[in-house]
């Protein structure tokens, strides 16, 4: 299982726990943009969907990420990290990863 600094890696393969991951895949949905308040503050939060040849997986964008995903767009995703929330796995771009426009 890649840890940090991991290679890239297809969606089938991605597992709770797993962290400094990259993925690459394009953005099938986009949802909307909502305000949420966490321990530093207000911020902004928006769930798309990510998907590449082998699967799908729910990709939770935060803050100037949100302005980066757009429906039908090529991304990589570097150093994510995915956690199981109620009984599915979601990717997740923390502070130390980012979303590049492929």
């Amino acid at each position: 299982m890649p840890k940090k600094g991991g290679s890239h890696i297809k969606i089938r393969d991605l597992r709770g726990g797993m962290d400094g991951v990259a993925v690459e895949g394009w953005i099938a949905e986009v949802g909307e943009k909502r305000e949420v308040v966490t321990r530093f503050g207000k911020t902004y939060v928006m769930v798309a969907v990510l998907e590449d040849e082998t699967g799908r997986i729910i990709l939770n964008l935060w803050r100037d990420q949100i302005n980066i995903a757009k429906p039908n767009c090529l991304v990589r995703i570097e150093g994510g990290f995915v956690r199981e929330y109620s009984g599915r796995l979601e990717l997740n771009v923390g502070s130390r990863g980012k979303v590049v426009v492929l």
